[in-house]
This record gives C-alpha cells, structure tokens and sequence, in this order.
C-alpha cells in the first residue's frame, strides 16, 4: 500500500507533532508499506534528509517570530509537488489542517484518493498562545467548526490519540469516521533499577521533581510553581524543567524565584534534553508532574511513565493526558495547586508505595508500543481505501491486529 504523509515539516526537532509524524512514518516503513512524505524542508540539517516531495518553507507575517520559538515551521501550498505525489498514493494521509494539506486534500478528492488524518492539535493550543492567555473562546471555537466542516468532513477515517478528543469531535457531528488510537510509545528499556537506591528512603535527601514539557502557557507550568510553595516537602523538592518554547525566560524566572525566596533548598534547573537525557532524568525522578490545561494527549509524560516514575496528571476539558492515570491519586483539577500540591505530599508521603506503583505504571505503557498502533493504521488505510471504493456510511469496530480482545472504538456521523 503506497501511504502519503502531508506534513508542514517533517524535521522539526522541538514539538511533538513532528516527532509523532517521523515515529509513525518509520513504525510503517517496519511493517512493510511504502510510505513517502510530502513536507517543507529540511532547515536544522540542509544537508541531511529531506522529504519526498519537498515544498519551499513559507513564513507568515508577524506571527512567525513566535511559530519559530515552538519550533513550527510551515510548507508553501504552490507547486506540482503535491498533485504528482497524490498521484502516487493509495491514501492521503494528512497530518495537520493548513495550506499545504488544504492543497492536498483538493487534489485527492479530483482525484478519487481516500483522505484519513490524525487530531493533533486544539484549536486552542493555537488561540491561547496567539493571545497569551487562555481566551478568545468564540475564536476557537469558528477555528474548530472551520476545521469540522472543511477537513474533517471530507476524510474517510481520523484517528483521534485520546477519547477525549474523539468525544468532542462526535459532539460536533464530524462525518469522518472518527476512532481513538494513541500516536504510540517507542518501547524502551526501563533504566530505574527494581529495587531503591540505599538513600532512598531517607528523609533528608532531595525529591527530585521533573515537568517534562514545552514552555508555553497552555502547559501551565506556574501551577507547578504554586503547588510547591504549599507542598510541605517544598525545602527537599529539587525541580527539573525539562523544555523550550515561547516563555522559556520568563518561568526560568518564575522557578528560580521559589530558590531566591527560600522556598526551595536547591536550585532549580530548566534547559533542554535530548531523548537519552530525558530517560535517565526521568528513571531518578521521584515524581512527575504534567499540569497542561490543554493537551491532545501529552506523550512526554508517557515516555516518562516508562522510566517507572510516578505521575500527577492534570484533568481538563480539552485534555486527554490524565487517560493514563491508573486511579485517581495521580489527577488533579487544572490549574489547582492546592489540590497538586496534596496530591504531591500524598505520594511524598509514601515512598514505598511510589516506588512499586512507579513499576505498575511502566509496565501499563507496554500496551501503547508503536508497532500495535502501526498495525491500527494500517487497518484504517486499508478501510479508508476499501470504504472510498464502496462510497458507503458504516458503523463498526476495528479490531486491533494482533490482539482480537482490543477495539478501537470508532464513530461516524452520517449526515
């Protein structure tokens, strides 16, 4: 099966969406289909990979400095590119809602090409860090219909990472047949050893307490900040930051603020990592926290859980993350630090039950693995082929393969 990825860039290094993109691209190419990606270029690394259909980078006006800081980058929507490689296609698959898919989507449907996507992002990730606050509902609100009516609509299938997004796509009576699927883990070795360090229950050591995340308001990072300065363990917290974005200086400020007022006995640390990097902080981390507000599904956290470290997970109506909580003790209500910061002392409190439970929630991760999703897809790409052939409305379950006792639940809007 010949599969086209529609991407704005495929090598952006800095948000998820991309990284999600390369994963899935290269968990398919594993599997045995042909996969090739229609993208802008190659900008970190000119002289690296570059798509096989490689659009001129486009920047928009004004806006660009602050797309840039979330390393996002966009793909001009002029060129035979785009009809030659839809041409070659069995399935259009497109990875965002702009220009460039806008173009491809067109092409398909002159073409008779089954179109499916993949929900990546709220209408209000974009609003909210376009304002530089969490408003601007009507706003996203005709950015979400616009999407519904002339995206969505149109596609046979649309993967959606988390329930959460798939119920409110289903409130909205898309027409694309809509399921829940994870974008996938890559499966790691654990690297926390399965017994506790000798100081580990001592109660004057460090607890080392990660957010692993963009620094961006939607991520809600000062909620953090607030929970420690009520937590009673504040004076033994060591906070690591693990991210960049758009307001980078200003909560670098705002944590090493709980040092310079005595909250906190250890500096703070907030700078970027590397994958590795990140494995290894998160393997020696006592607790970590994901406090985003709005969030598709939130892989770092994930990635995080695979290290065997306990999460505190954020519940909110555009959030799906907290799906992976395994009982209640890890969730709080958005933008609470009151109810984080108990939740963090309840876990501080018990180390023991931290460091099994740690364990419980590495092994739940197993189920995400790339290579299952993959194997969803594959299904959806060959149902959206089989459905645009057959023009017909369904209603039925996909059975993950490999696994007959999993479905993927899936919804349809017949208009």
């Amino acid at each position: 099966m010949k599969i086209l990825f529609v991407v704005n860039n495929y090598f952006c290094k800095g948000n998820g969406l991309d990284e999600s993109a390369r994963r899935t691209v290269q968990a398919l190419r594993e599997a045995g289909e042909e996969v090739r990606v229609l993208s802008g270029p190659n900008l970190s690394d000119p002289d690296g990979e570059h798509p096989d259909y490689e659009m001129k980078n486009y920047d928009f006006p004004i806006i660009q400095p602050m797309l840039s800081s979330f390393d996002y980058h966009y793909a001009d929507w002029h060129g035979k590119q785009i009809e030659e490689a839809v041409r070659w296609a069995d399935v259009v698959h497109l990875e965002e809602t702009f220009f460039v898919h806008h173009a491809a989507m067109n092409w398909a449907k002159k073409l008779g090409k089954p179109i499916t996507g993949t929900y990546h992002v709220h209408p209000e990730n974009i609003v909210v860090n376009a304002l530089g606050f969490n408003g601007g509902y009507l706003i996203s609100n005709l950015l979400y219909r616009y999407w519904c009516r002339v995206f969505y609509d149109n596609y046979e299938y649309l993967q959606c990472p988390t329930e959460n997004v798939r119920e409110r796509l289903v409130r909205h009576h898309v027409k694309a047949r809509c399921f829940t699927l994870s974008n996938g883990v890559i499966p790691d070795e654990c690297l926390r050893p399965l017994t506790p360090p000798a100081d580990y229950y001592d109660e004057e050591r460090p607890l080392d307490l990660i957010y692993i995340g963009r620094t961006a308001v939607e991520k809600d990072q000062p909620t953090l900040y607030k929970a420690i300065r009520l937590s009673k363990y504040a004076k033994r917290i060591r906070l690591h930051i693990a991210g960049r974005g758009p307001k980078l200086d200003e909560y670098t400020k705002m944590a090493q603020q709980l040092y310079s007022d005595g909250v906190v006995s250890y500096r703070p640390t907030v700078g970027f990592y590397n994958r590795e990097e990140l494995r290894e902080l998160a393997a020696k981390a006592d607790l970590a926290v994901h406090s985003a507000f709005i969030e598709v599904e939130g892989m770092s956290i994930t990635e995080a859980m695979q290290q065997a470290v306990v999460p505190v997970i954020a519940t909110a109506r555009y959030s799906g993350t907290a799906t992976y909580a395994l009982d209640e003790r890890s969730t709080f209500p958005a933008r609470d630090p009151k109810a984080l910061a108990e939740k963090m002392d309840y876990w501080f409190d018990h180390p023991q039950e931290r460091w099994e439970t740690g364990f419980r929630y590495a092994e739940s991760m197993k189920k995400y693995e790339i290579a299952g999703c993959a194997r969803a897809l594959i299904d959806m790409f060959r149902k959206a082929v089989e459905a645009k052939k057959n023009e017909t409305s369904v209603n039925h379950h996909i059975v993950l393969s490999g696994n007959p006792s999993q479905t993927i639940r899936e919804h349809r809007h017949s208009a």
